[in-house]
């Protein structure tokens, strides 16, 4: 089942890249108390997320966090060597912190799982952004299949 609006995030430990390497992160500490936007998408260096969906968090961090958000999280079913080494080619900074959800726990918790074993990939994570507050979600925008529309970081400063 999906995740829904008036849902609370599930407890679940993610990895970020730390200067001394992996290091976990539970999700009660990155939401708990906090506005937090949260854009999950398919793939660290797959062509939209790196040409598009990134960046575009990347850019507007600025005007996202002066609407009151204390956290612009990207997630993805990848490692935290991978989460951080995109981050750096990305010149991410501290603008997004960089989550790996490595073993897709937080993902299939969330229920916005895409299969891409067809196309060698495995199960990875559905595209889409959310605004969380307090461990609560307060807005949801999942993609349709191989669309990038609704989870942009213009259409959730609209929905700040």
């Amino acid at each position: 089942m999906t995740i829904s609006v008036g849902d609370r995030i599930p407890d679940v430990t993610l990895y970020h890249m730390s200067e001394s390497g992996p290091a976990p992160i539970s999700t009660n500490d990155i939401f708990k108390g906090r506005k937090v936007v949260v854009f999950a998408l398919p793939g660290a260096y797959t062509p939209t997320c790196s040409a598009k969906h990134l960046p575009g968090f990347v850019a507007k961090a600025d005007d996202i966090k002066a609407k009151g958000v204390d956290t612009i999280a990207c997630l993805s079913v990848n490692d935290a060597f991978v989460m951080g080494s995109w981050g750096k080619d990305q010149n991410v900074g501290d603008k997004v912190l960089m989550l790996a959800d490595g073993s897709g726990e937080l993902t299939k918790a969330l229920g916005l799982e895409l299969d891409l074993t067809t196309r060698g990939m495995g199960v990875r994570s559905d595209r889409y952004a959310m605004i969380v507050e307090d461990g609560v979600v307060k807005t949801l925008n999942q993609e349709a299949p191989g669309a990038f529309e609704v989870s942009s970081a213009e259409k959730i400063l609209q929905a700040l």
